[in-house]
């Protein structure tokens, strides 16, 4: 059980979390940080949050649980601010999509040290919404979250972050940072990046008019991805930058391989890829 949990970063992540684990009765109180205070109001109406703050320093403070749902760039700012404020006994986790970056920047905060009360986590989930409008309990039921302990992460703050999230429906694991960033730049991010990309593409032709208008639902499927938060894939791309310049430099190769096998107008290597390509995301739906 969480006596006061304390989001600082009130959206879809965030959100769904407190209003899983206030389904599940796991948590007695929740206070919201924020700069929105439209947002902050709405978390209030939905009942994602009891208190809503804009000072990160002071709602840290009577909190046994922290998370950290914000941009990945903002995380050592915000962990600077928190860090003297904490609660002894308190866990501070967070839920950005790099974590070897987000490490080093709390790192940095404290003079070359980690805290045995940091988990650094990952929930595998979301959409292309946000906001605390977007926030829902079903969000992690089934999903996957990855915890990314480093060698000073304490066991009980692990086992209260890892409980925290199975309360959600979650299916935790543990992974190492490295590793953890190197995948996730080929399964997340680069799929996000090549969706920006098109979007992009196609927007700046002189037919982009036309070009949505007869846009059918592939587009719209693959495209989805596209309408998620600026802010916060801009800084994934800035972050996980050397994982994601790899994955980019692997997918080319393979795209040009695929460029000139249309060039050739070479049959059989066509039917190949997309034959092992229909195969491999057959099996990953099954």
């Amino acid at each position: 059980m969480i006596d006061r949990l304390c989001l600082i970063g009130v959206g879809l992540i965030g959100g769904s979390l407190s209003l899983a684990l206030r389904r599940a009765g796991y948590v007695k109180s929740v206070i919201g940080v924020g700069r929105n205070a439209s947002n902050l109001q709405e978390a209030l109406s939905r009942n994602i949050i009891d208190e809503a703050s804009h000072d990160a320093a002071s709602a840290v403070v009577d909190a046994d649980m922290v998370v950290l749902a914000v941009p990945v760039g903002s995380t050592g700012n915000v962990f600077a601010q928190i860090k003297d404020h904490l609660k002894n006994g308190a866990t501070v986790t967070d839920a950005g999509s790099v974590k070897g970056d987000v490490v080093t920047q709390i790192k940095e905060v404290m003079n070359g040290t980690l805290p045995g009360y940091f988990v650094p986590g990952h929930p595998i989930a979301g959409n292309e919404n946000s906001g605390a409008q977007a926030a829902f309990p079903e969000l992690y039921q089934g999903r996957r979250v990855l915890l990314t302990p480093t060698e000073a992460t304490l066991h009980t703050a692990l086992v209260a972050v890892k409980r925290m999230w199975e309360i959600t429906g979650a299916v935790v694991e543990e992974m190492p940072v490295g590793h953890h960033d190197r995948v996730l730049a080929m399964t997340s991010h680069l799929p996000h990046i090549l969706a920006f990309s098109l979007v992009d593409s196609l927007a700046r032709q002189e037919t982009s008019e036309e070009i949505f208008r007869y846009a059918a639902g592939g587009f719209r499927d693959f495209t989805r991805i596209a309408s998620s938060d600026p802010v916060m894939w801009r800084d994934i791309c800035l972050h996980n930058r050397e994982a994601l310049l790899a994955a980019l430099t692997t997918y080319q190769q393979d795209l040009s391989e695929l460029k000139k096998a249309i060039e050739k107008e070479d049959v059989e290597t066509l039917q190949a890829i997309f034959t092992q390509a229909k195969k491999a995301r057959d099996a990953f739906l099954g």
